[in-house]
């Protein structure tokens, strides 16, 4: 089981990398990282077993964030409406998006970087996004709003962009043009 000891932190060299493709089917060893990634978001958000295992909640993981340089990432959050979206993918990619932008009020933080860094972090609004489960079936996903938020954090991850570099660094609280506010 993963902890806050597997995460690599800010600087590592992996962090910066552009991760691989993942060969499909994947191998029983890539289907291991992509459960251990979602294995740790889910039990991240349980308040017994992240005080048990000393895990700090988050709602996405990435496997550089592991220390593994391969496109495989797992998100487990809730919409505004309280809908939940489980995803594990291998190779996610953004194939289209609004022009229409969205930010998060509060900022974004990332179990990579365990300071907070302030600021809004623009991103698209609306984003359709391509990957292939554990099972090695396709899948197409329409986000928006939060859910389509934490995908392009993770996806960033996955090229070698940490959430930071989007934040204006003249007026860190610009409100972008044409954005929606995100409550969190």
């Amino acid at each position: 089981m993963l902890t806050m000891n597997d995460i690599v932190r800010d600087g590592h060299p992996t962090l910066r990398k552009r991760a691989k493709d993942v060969s499909l089917p994947p191998s029983d060893e890539d289907k291991q990282i992509l459960n251990s990634l979602m294995e740790y978001v889910q039990n991240s958000q349980d308040e017994e077993m992240a005080t048990k295992y000393n895990l700090r909640p988050g709602i996405g993981l990435a496997a550089p964030q592991i220390n593994v340089p391969k496109k495989m990432m797992a998100i487990h959050v809730t919409d505004e409406t309280g809908k939940l979206y489980s995803y594990a993918l291998f190779n996610p990619r953004i194939v289209s998006h609004s022009v229409q932008r969205a930010y998060l009020t509060t900022g974004e933080g990332c179990l990579s970087v365990d300071e907070a860094i302030p600021g809004y972090v623009p991103r698209y609004f609306k984003i359709t996004v391509k990957g292939t489960t554990i099972d090695n079936e396709e899948v197409q996903l329409k986000l928006k709003g939060l859910v389509a938020i934490v995908f392009q954090h993770e996806i960033d991850h996955l090229n070698g962009i940490m959430f930071y570099d989007h934040i204006n660094k003249v007026d860190p609280y610009a409100v972008p043009v044409n954005a929606v506010a995100i409550e969190r």
